[in-house]
């Protein structure tokens, strides 16, 4: 294909799709996902050849270019030696550097514009630092440092409802001492960035969680609600962001309260995930806000106990390359807002 300039060949440049842990189901739902999409997107897998699962029609090419346009006769591959046979269920720490590796290569060809998106199959990150001394706790903080150490934000996101946790994997104990007017500010701008410029929202409708029962109950069940959340967003109504809150976290999320808003912000890491899991555990997709390219995951891990069975589930990593797309065509459509200038810059001010 020759190439073409602007959106129309933007549109037509692959979504990466990084191998993620071999030994996991990463390979299997990442074949199932192009084989229900590879007709409708163009996909490049980054992995060992070796790893995908037996049969899989796939082809070798040299560089993201050789992936444009729908793939739907065979997957496109960057192929990478990882040193190693693939045992479902069974992490080789030879494979830890080549899964690293293929997360980086992921985020150059989508900051060079060479891709339109990357979507992370699961890693295990015990795995990644017995066989790499691994330094990040996760995919998030490894993509912000390979994006110049930006500050980024953790959504979940199916088509019923979108939850950004304001604190996500610390012990509960520790919540109230971690939620700071500055952090909760940070994750709220972030947020409200995103939903213009990753979701084609203009006028984004933010509910707020509180931290208590009752969201404090007029402080006789905790005052974090009084001393912190609710000054924070009278300031941020000024500055004219939609903010609706703190509000009680057990009536938020029913579907006449969800008509209400676009996003919630909340508290604490099970606050905001058990509503989303349990509306679509199998569809939901985990995207890292305030990155300078769009990353999308499957909301699931590496499920070493059914790898190799051919019982994995690609809907999460389905929903994920969806999601991806439909994000990568909202920062297209959004480069140029209507009085001129980016609407990203216009949002993070």
């Amino acid at each position: 294909m020759s190439a073409v300039d602007g959106p129309q060949a933007a549109a037509q440049a692959p979504i990466v799709i990084s191998c993620g842990e071999p030994a996991g189901i990463g390979p299997e739902v990442a074949v199932g996902a192009w084989r229900a999409l590879g007709a409708e997107m163009a996909l490049l897998w980054i992995g060992d050849t070796a790893h995908l699962p037996d049969g899989t029609p796939h082809r070798v090419v040299a560089s993201a270019a050789e992936a444009h346009g729908p793939c739907p006769d065979a997957l496109p591959v960057l192929a990478r030696d990882f040193g190693g046979p693939r045992r479902p269920g069974q992490p080789n720490p030879r494979h830890a550097q080549g899964v690293i590796d293929a997360i980086a290569e992921g985020v150059h060809l989508t900051m060079t514009g060479q891709a339109r998106a990357l979507c992370t199959a699961p890693i295990n990150k015990a795995a990644l630092i017995d066989g790499a001394d691994f330094a990040y706790p996760g995919h998030t903080e490894y993509l912000a440092a390979l994006a110049g150490d930006v500050p980024v934000v953790m959504m979940l996101a199916c088509a019923q409802l979108r939850v950004v946790p304001a604190t996500i994997h610390i012990p509960l104990s520790q919540v109230p001492a971690a939620l700071t007017a500055e952090s909760l500010r940070q994750t709220l701008r972030i947020t409200h960035a995103a939903l213009i410029r990753d979701f084609g929202i203009m006028a984004p409708r933010i509910a707020v969680a509180g931290l208590n029962p009752h969201a404090g109950e007029d402080g006789k069940m905790g005052d974090e609600e009084i001393a912190i959340i609710a000054p924070l967003l009278d300031a941020l109504r000024g500055d004219g962001m939609i903010l609706r809150g703190p509000l009680p976290a057990d009536t938020m999320f029913h579907a006449g309260a969800r008509a209400g808003y676009d996003a919630a912000v909340c508290m604490y890491h099970d606050q905001a995930l058990i509503p989303i899991k349990t509306i679509d555990f199998a569809g939901g997709v985990n995207v890292t806000l305030g990155l300078p390219f769009v990353r999308t995951s499957p909301d699931h891990g590496t499920a070493f106990d059914i790898a190799g069975t051919g019982v994995a589930d690609a809907t999460s990593m389905i929903a994920a390359l969806r999601m991806a797309r439909d994000m990568a065509d909202a920062r297209t459509r959004g480069d140029v807002g209507a009085s001129g200038g980016s609407i990203w810059e216009k949002a993070r001010t």
